[in-house]
């Protein structure tokens, strides 16, 4: 762990081996400003630049949330299960199951045209949270409780994924990541400027504008923490209704399988209200996952890379949290200029996934290496299992 010296708080990093560029640092430097900062900032080994807030740090605070260090892809996160398959029971080739597991679960911009999972939500808060902020049923077109009901179970674009992984004993793993998609990210973007206005309005001036919060005591704030943890709950119902998804389409190619012990389901992008060093405080996890004592994680690397099963180690200091995955070394627009198609072909051999420049932001070589990641943390997780994807769906 290496500490530095913040504005107002100290920055205890994770980050002995990997990349922490100055842009996220002066970040790190911009949160640890804000007066409700409890004790410290942790700062996760796969950090990067983010919006307002870093990805891959820990924001514990006392009496406020920052609607934008959550995001807009609110409870965005992790499910993998382990099965009795190995790998002698796939087939040589998997590009059929690819295909299958892509007509059962839209991906990118897609939805269901008819979603089998529709009453889900039917007695959920939505409704009221509507009734109270209507402007949020304008910001998309069409009915927003219809699209939350098209879109669940549903992949979304970007960093999302859905995986069959080997580990270490040849067993066959199903991994996916996901959010709470596009109700997600309306609840997030209307939060977000309502933060920035709350500012406004009592001239509050911040180093950056997207470090706006709303103030616990508050109607908006109130508001907020109902909204957010809706979206939560939406997306971890997301990645379960995904996952039962994949199962059956992986039934219709695989020998009769089971699905041993419960899924590990777990956010990376989220806030919630823990006890950290004898005080109840506000817990912004960015890109981070909790990482109790015994509480059991998912560390994913990126496409042909490996990815790992954790077991927190409950470190204090950390607010008992570990990194979300490898961190982004590129950006999106420099990845796709600096790396080829012949780059990607070559990082993703032995995988069953796109090939094509649409992806090339999701190249291996766009993020840190996994091994140093993993390496940075060794007090925060120890490692169950160790996957190696050899299938993966992309939006």
């Amino acid at each position: 762990m290496l500490v530095a010296k913040g504005q107002n708080a100290l920055i205890k990093s994770w980050t002995e081996g990997v990349a922490f560029e100055d842009q996220a640092f002066a970040q790190v430097l911009n949160v640890t400003s804000l007066p409700f900062i409890h004790r410290h900032v942790a700062v996760m080994p796969d950090v990067h630049w983010g919006i307002g807030a870093t990805v891959g740090s820990v924001i514990p605070a006392k009496g406020a949330i920052i609607p934008a260090a959550v995001g807009v892809d609110i409870g965005c996160g992790m499910v993998a299960a382990r099965t009795t398959l190995t790998a002698n029971d796939l087939p040589d080739s998997l590009s059929g199951i690819r295909a299958e597991i892509e007509d059962a679960v839209p991906v990118g911009q897609g939805e269901h045209k008819v979603s089998p999972y529709k009453d889900t939500y039917r007695k959920s808060g939505l409704g009221g949270l509507l009734e109270k902020h209507p402007k949020l049923a304008t910001m998309t077109r069409g009915n927003i409780w219809d699209k939350a009901v098209r879109q669940t179970g549903s992949l979304g674009g970007g960093n999302h994924f859905i995986e069959v992984c080997l580990d270490t004993e040849d067993r066959v793993w199903v991994m996916l990541h996901s959010g709470s998609r596009g109700v997600g990210n309306l609840i997030g973007r209307y939060f977000i400027e309502i933060a920035k206005e709350d500012m406004r309005t009592h001239h509050i001036n911040l180093r950056d504008v997207n470090l706006a919060y709303v103030s616990e005591g508050t109607q908006h704030f109130d508001d907020y923490v109902e909204a957010v943890g809706w979206a939560q709950d939406y997306a971890a119902n997301n990645r379960d209704v995904m996952m039962k998804l994949v199962i059956a389409a992986l039934r219709k190619h695989l020998p009769d399988f089971k699905i041993e012990d419960a899924a590990i389901n777990c956010h990376h992008n989220y806030v919630q209200q823990e006890n950290h060093f004898g005080a109840n405080v506000w817990v912004t996890r960015k890109g981070a996952v909790s990482a109790r004592e015994g509480q059991l994680g998912i560390i994913p690397g990126s496409m042909g890379e490996r990815s790992f099963i954790v077991r927190g180690k409950g470190n204090p200091e950390s607010f008992c949290s570990c990194s979300h995955g490898a961190g982004r070394v590129m950006s999106r627009g420099k990845a796709k200029e600096a790396i080829s198609l012949d780059d990607h072909a070559e990082a993703t051999r032995g995988v069953e996934c796109r090939k094509d420049v649409g992806v090339l932001d999701e190249s291996p070589a766009a993020y840190k290496d996994i091994d140093a990641v993993m390496a940075a943390q060794d007090d925060l997780v120890e490692i169950v299992h160790t996957l190696k994807q050899v299938l993966c769906v992309k939006g």
